[in-house]
């Protein structure tokens, strides 16, 4: 005789259990939960333990999860284990319930019961390893939601959870790689990114100040703090730390294209193209480097030079973001009106591009067709362009009145209107 099989449900309980992961915290288990992991097949259950009224019981304490009466649903339950302690379902449920009820040791007892029982139960061991981790017995937390992984590696709710217990005993290295096998069984779950992002965070910390202890003057250590730096939009900062690497390791590849960056973004041209140079003398192979000084020359008005340039990045590595729209600036510059409109229409639709550079690949082509004269074209391009500046005025004024609501919720004024930039 079987009891009822409740795993093709599980998929649903362990997502809602998903999102109320909160280590800090430590409220592991959601009011709503539990009624969907104790729904089965109560034929089945009346069937395998011969007695009429189980049906009826186990539908009503299933209906008491439902209502939230947590009393009653408990009631219900135990008296089901009491008079069918062989039923391992029916142990996993009633520990659900004691887990809701906030009784940790109870429920710890249960799901082993229920283990004891039946040792692959599905959700029984990621539900003992929850327990024990409110109980703040982290290393049994910790076994028990391994065997969770190693019966179901397929189940993202089990990795995230030991990735969660492993940050709980500080030690993110094992959490990132518990993180990283839920990530790539659920890419789109959003607890489970933040929960890996966290972890990764704690492992980066470690390893800088890893770096900083065995040697603070190291140009790593001064590579560090630049990048930092310029994440944190500190651009002068960066340029000062990256000199300071430079210095300690001036054909040390790479550093001089990150200077470069941080010049370009300081508007510093020259500067930017000579350390773009110096990059690609220490580094020919630096596609990165040859692509920005690529780019610079266009923007300096030297379309030739810089379509050579980004031609030559663009055949080692054929996925440079941007690239239709620099090319086709370029064949602007050179009078290829019609090989800059191709370039431009594709740049219109490249995936992952800038917003803004999708504004100005518009623009661009309203100038190309004129020159084409495709008037209708120049035309329509000129208002896709006007329209997508409109749509950016109208998000910062959205943006900006949000704000103005956060920082003086009390006054009824609406804020100024940004000017539409020419």
């Amino acid at each position: 005789m079987r009891p009822p099989v409740i795993p093709s449900l599980y998929e649903v309980f362990a997502a809602r259990l998903r999102k109320r992961c909160s280590p800090c915290r430590r409220r592991l288990i959601a009011q709503g939960v539990l009624w969907v992991c104790i729904l089965s097949s109560t034929a089945s259950l009346a069937a395998a333990q011969g007695a009429t009224d189980v049906n009826e019981r186990f539908r009503q304490a299933t209906a008491a999860m439902r209502e939230g009466h947590l009393d009653e649903a408990h009631e219900g339950f135990a008296a089901i284990v009491k008079e069918t302690p062989t039923f391992a379902e029916a142990h996993l449920n009633l520990g659900l319930v004691l887990q809701e009820q906030n009784r940790f040791d109870e429920a710890a007892a249960s799901l082993q019961k229920a283990l004891v029982l039946k040792p692959k139960l599905r959700g029984a061991n990621l539900f003992l390893g929850v327990a024990l981790f409110r109980l703040n017995q982290l290393d049994k937390a910790v076994a028990a939601v391994q065997k969770e992984t190693a019966a179901y590696p397929k189940d993202p709710a089990a990795w995230m959870w030991l990735g969660v217990v492993r940050l709980a005993q500080e030690k993110p290295e094992e959490a990132a790689e518990a993180l990283d096998k839920a990530a790539k069984l659920a890419p789109d779950d959003l607890d489970i990114l933040y929960h890996r992002g966290h972890a990764h965070l704690l492992v980066s910390k470690n390893s800088y100040g890893r770096m900083f202890k065995v040697d603070s003057r190291s140009w790593r250590v001064h590579q560090v703090i630049a990048q930092a730096n310029a994440e944190a939009d500190r651009h002068v900062d960066a340029v000062a730390e990256y000199q300071a690497a430079i210095k300690l390791a001036p054909t040390q590849p790479g550093l001089h294209e990150e200077l470069g960056s941080e010049y370009r973004n300081l508007g510093k041209m020259q500067e930017a193209g000579d350390a773009f140079v110096c990059e690609l003398e220490i580094d020919p192979n630096n596609v990165l480097a040859k692509y920005k000084l690529g780019v610079l020359m266009v923007e300096k008005g030297d379309g030739a030079k810089g379509k050579e340039l980004i031609e030559a990045a663009l055949r080692e590595q054929p996925d440079l973001l941007h690239v239709d729209y620099n090319l086709g600036r370029a064949e602007m510059l050179l009078g290829n009106d019609a090989a800059a409109a191709q370039r431009l229409e594709r740049a219109t639709s490249a995936p992952g591009s800038d917003p803004e550079v999708v504004q100005q690949a518009w623009y661009q082509l309203g100038i190309v067709y004129r020159r084409l004269h495709r008037l209708g074209d120049a035309q329509k391009a000129m208002a896709t362009f006007q329209k997508l500046k409109d749509e950016e005025s109208d998000e910062a004024q959205k943006t900006l009145k949000r704000y103005e609501a956060q920082r003086n919720p009390n006054t009824a004024q609406p804020p100024p209107s940004p000017q539409n930039p020419q």
